[in-house]
């Protein structure tokens, strides 16, 4: 079964990992006050990073127009959006998908950076052992109910911008020296796990989530997503492999969309 993997860019992932698994990416747009950026190859990410701490405006996101996603479906595929209570990704991808004569299925991670990393990288892995396109849905499904994505900020502003985090809880947590974790609900949005002070909480914290989940950890992936924050995502990466037996744990920058709202120093775990 040839089926190709197209992702938009909420999802992380190296040239080189796309590259490995064939996976296509559809830019979304990034808004900076009145400018606007694509969030593709050519994006030079620490200049953006730059103008957008020095942005005084609203800054966001916008989705990729239904055509840039035809453009992508070139034949059979599956295709992985951001959460669809985030954004209109995924609505504009099954719009897409309607409109072209390929086999398309769209799927809405209920996540977004590294939760969609992992989405995608399970599809390669069911494509890979030659299941037929229906078991491949389902497994999808039941691994995007289940899957746990998992976020600490150092900076809440973007996200108290817009409306994503109660501007009130954002200022107290910034004035206490407080780490707020966030993670996916289940049902794509952003909820409040716990407040913890300090890396070594933070990590314990994380870790704890991990036990408590219930998840499979053997012969799994995880990935752990992060704005220029590489030092943290190995020390947490480090962690996990003495404590869980995940069978690669992926360390990927965060692209332009997660780098957004992650904001410098974020990290994103999925698994």
């Amino acid at each position: 079964m040839n089926y190709k993997i197209i992702v938009d860019s909420s999802s992380d992932l190296t040239p080189e990992i796309e590259q490995a698994h064939g996976i296509v990416t559809v830019p979304l747009h990034l808004r900076l006050g009145e400018k606007e950026y694509m969030d593709d190859s050519h994006l030079n990410l620490a200049t953006f990073m730059q103008e957008m701490q020095d942005c005084k405006e609203k800054v966001g996101t916008a989705a990729p127009a239904p055509a840039a996603f035809s453009d992508a479906m070139t034949q059979d595929a599956f295709v992985v959006t951001v959460s669809a209570a985030l954004s209109a990704t995924y609505s504009n991808a099954v719009l897409a998908a309607e409109d072209v004569p390929a086999d398309i299925h769209v799927f809405d991670s209920k996540s977004a950076s590294a939760g969609g990393t992992l989405v995608a990288l399970k599809l390669r892995e069911l494509i890979a052992r030659g299941l037929p396109k229906p078991q491949i849905v389902d497994s999808v499904n039941k691994f995007i109910d289940e899957m746990k994505t998992y976020l600490v900020l150092e900076k809440f502003e973007n996200l108290i911008k817009n409306g994503r985090l109660g501007a009130v809880k954002g200022k107290i947590a910034s004035m206490l020296n407080v780490k707020l974790l966030l993670g996916s609900d289940g049902n794509g949005e952003i909820g409040l796990y716990a407040k913890v002070r300090g890396t070594k909480a933070m990590l314990d914290k994380m870790l704890s989530l991990i036990s408590a989940s219930g998840r499979k950890t053997e012969g799994e992936n995880a990935v752990i997503s992060h704005c220029n924050n590489q030092t943290l995502a190995e020390q947490l990466a480090g962690l996990i492999r003495q404590r869980f037996d995940f069978k690669e744990i992926f360390i990927i920058p965060t692209r332009g969309t997660a780098s957004l709202y992650a904001d410098e120093k974020g990290i994103i775990l999925a698994f």
